[in-house]
């Protein structure tokens, strides 16, 4: 009702920590800006796997060219309907149903801050997320799926 914000976060599979960045639009422009903002708070030498959806916000010529410059760089795409296959989904997930959905926010503003508390908060303490069956198991029930849907 009052606007948006998007949240552009980067998750640290290891040790649970997020890099999140607020955006008031989501284009390419944006997820540009938090690409460069993460290459600057990592250490040049560590190698990077992003693991995206499909979004166009992702594929536009400007992050293709950036990412080509920046070749520590190794980029995923989770297939149509799989974000579950990203991390960074279930801090998304914890992050909207432990905090979010639990307050009423009175602007965008209001939101934004309370979305920063969370990240401050969270990054004191963060734990990794960890998968809980076995990968082929993950695997057989995606090709069970896949079966039943006719794909």
């Amino acid at each position: 009702r009052h606007g948006t914000t998007s949240l552009f976060a980067a998750l640290d599979v290891a040790t649970g920590e997020v890099i999140g960045r607020l955006k008031r639009q989501h284009r390419s422009v944006e997820f540009l800006s938090f690409l460069k903002e993460v290459d600057a708070s990592l250490p040049a030498d560590v190698p990077i796997h992003l693991i995206m959806d499909n979004y166009a916000t992702h594929k536009t010529d400007k992050v293709k060219a950036w990412l080509a410059a920046h070749p520590r760089y190794s980029i995923h795409f989770t297939p149509t309907s799989a974000s579950w296959m990203n991390l960074v989904e279930r801090f998304f997930s914890t992050l909207s149903e432990k905090w979010i959905k639990r307050q009423a926010h009175v602007s965008v503003k209001d939101l934004e801050a309370s979305i920063e508390y969370y990240l401050e908060t969270y990054n004191q303490n963060p734990k990794p997320f960890r998968w809980h069956k076995k990968a082929d198991e993950i695997l057989g029930s995606v090709a069970r799926a896949a079966k039943a849907l006719g794909k």
